[in-house]
């Protein structure tokens, strides 16, 4: 019986791991290796880490965790989830690689754990045009903060034509060479497309019919009439949804956008069932942060809220963060 069950080995995971491990509670951080990120060169916004690759990222951080001997770590995913007789949860595993699993034994079998930490992330479903999906995370972004600066100079392009797509267009025109917003053949407001192109954003109304370029890297967009027009960059639309489904299944309060609903401390709707990193927000943020330094600010609070958690059950005290509010 682990103190915290934590499912998701991203920044967040491996931020309330290393914080439980600090204060001696026994952790096993489960990883499916499926991170958000993968497609990207690199992570930037992590103070000390800007540049690094996501793989690097994780390595650094599995180095740091093997210090602390009450976390365990291993590869693999939760086929079920229930909540057990009593206090804590079971979770039934398959799948993953014994190699340097700190658990021991074989692939598979079941963990208990007294607290749950939901860490599973979000991932990213592409509706645009054809060939966003090989320029995903090379030259086809969603974020500006995680990707804007590296345009500095370039051609650019937006793709959408709704108020964000608008005013993500004029952010870019500040420091890209050129910003052309595509409109991929739906209407643009009027007065939207005065203020673009009283700034130097072009804009193309034609229906983008694909998306061009070579080793990850955009060279030009098609549209169904008129001229190519070749750009280094394009931020299109992205729908995220929960990678996992286990909230779900443990009947976690969930907002229309799937983002699985929290207080400030990582506190879901089921008592002792935590999240933390993308996968979650509370109610006071109107979209999922998708920064990794958020999500791993993230782990770290729902972390300490645990420990607070366990600290009151074990020792017959109030616990100072039960009925806060999501």
């Amino acid at each position: 019986m682990f103190d915290v069950v934590i499912v998701g080995g991203g920044p967040a995971g491996m931020s309330a791991a290393l914080a439980l491990g600090r204060v001696h509670r026994s952790a096993l951080l489960l990883d499916a290796g499926e991170g958000r990120n993968a497609a990207a060169q690199n992570v930037h916004n992590f103070l000390t880490r800007d540049g690094t690759p996501p793989g690097e990222l994780r390595k650094l951080g599995r180095e740091e965790l093997a210090a602390y001997p009450s976390v365990r770590a291993r590869t693999g995913t939760v086929a079920e989830v229930s909540a057990r007789d009593g206090e804590g949860f079971r979770l039934e595993l398959s799948g993953g690689d014994t190699a340097g699993d700190t658990v021991g034994g074989t692939v598979g079998g079941t963990v208990e754990g007294r607290r749950l930490l939901l860490a599973t992330g979000l991932a990213d479903e592409l509706p645009g045009p054809p060939g966003v999906r090989e320029l995903w995370g090379r030259s086809a972004f969603h974020c500006p903060y995680c990707h804007g600066y590296e345009c500095t100079g370039r051609r650019v392009a937006v793709l959408g034509t709704d108020p964000s797509r608008v005013r993500l267009a004029l952010q870019l025109s500040r420091f890209a060479a050129g910003v052309v917003l595509c409109a991929d053949g739906r209407p643009l407001d009027p007065e939207a497309r005065a203020t673009l192109e009283g700034h130097g954003v072009g804009v193309r109304e034609e229906a983008v019919t694909r998306l061009e370029g070579d080793g990850g890297r955009l060279e030009r967009i098609m549209f169904a009439s008129g001229p190519p027009v070749e750009r280094d960059a394009v931020f299109v639309v992205n729908v995220p949804r929960q990678r996992s489904g286990l909230a779900a299944r443990l009947g976690c309060a969930a907002f229309a956008d799937g983002c699985v609903e929290v207080n400030e401390f990582g506190q879901t709707s089921v008592p002792g069932v935590y999240a933390a990193g993308d996968m979650a927000r509370r109610a006071s943020v109107p979209v999922p942060l998708a920064a990794v330094i958020a999500a791993a600010a993230s782990g770290t609070v729902a972390a300490a809220a645990l420990d607070q958690d366990l600290l009151s059950a074990d020792f017959g005290l109030p616990n100072p963060f039960a009925g806060a509010g999501r």
